[in-house]
């Protein structure tokens, strides 16, 4: 009885020993350190404040979709690439969506992204360079693709505005404003191209096209 009783001592001994060795082990792969790359826009605080909920957890179970959820609260990560760096470290390497302009609809106000995409407004050091959109994301990303079908050069405007009528008056930065259509004005902006190249038509800043088949100049 004596002798069973040592055994049992020394197997629950030797277990016990053994549950500790594995937590030991296990521990060493909680992550302690986050490494943030090839950010340009986000600063490196505001990502590493998304991930809080993920440190100390172990990198053996830590899954991709539970890093993409936390990253993919902060509209201006388009996508990411992430490695784990044993035992401890998670290095995330960012991609940002690009502004391209400042939208304004209804009280609101976001950036756009190149794909048309809502992004949140924040203070951004190149702000002043972006153009503004007086409208709604869906019928300027139809413009936005006329344009870029037609090769228009976008950095030389500097304001869209949507009207009830359906129609867009482009504001570039030389003080020009061209009134569109509703519809059907691809031709226009190939017209008012081909118009300020010519000197005689340089003196004139107003270019109307929503009469169609005419063209005021002011």
């Amino acid at each position: 009885m004596k002798k069973r009783f040592i055994i049992a001592v020394a197997l629950l001994i030797m277990l016990t020993t053994i549950n500790s060795q594995e937590k030991i082990v296990i521990s060493k792969f909680n992550l302690q350190e986050i490494n943030i790359e090839n950010n340009f826009l986000l600063e490196e605080k505001d990502i590493k404040k998304l991930l809080i909920p993920i440190y100390n957890k172990n990198l053996l179970f830590l899954k991709n979709t539970e890093i993409e959820t936390l990253l993919m609260q902060n509209s201006f990560i388009d996508s990411f690439i992430i490695k784990k760096k044993y035992p401890n470290t998670l290095k995330v390497k960012i991609f940002e969506k690009k502004p391209i302009a400042i939208l304004f609809n209804k009280k609101n106000k976001f950036f756009l992204g190149e794909k048309i995409n809502l992004i949140e407004f924040k203070s951004l050091p190149n702000n002043q360079n972006l153009p503004y959109v007086f409208g709604n994301k869906d019928d300027f990303k139809i413009l936005y693709n006329i344009l870029i079908k037609i090769n228009f050069p976008l950095n030389q405007i500097k304001k869209y505005t949507f009207y009830e009528a359906n129609r867009w008056d482009l504001e570039f930065k030389n003080n020009d404003i061209v009134k569109l259509p509703p519809k059907n004005y691809i031709k226009n902006l190939e017209n008012y191209l081909s118009l300020k190249k010519e000197k005689d038509f340089k003196r004139y800043k107003v270019f109307d096209y929503r009469i169609n088949n005419q063209l005021i100049l002011k």
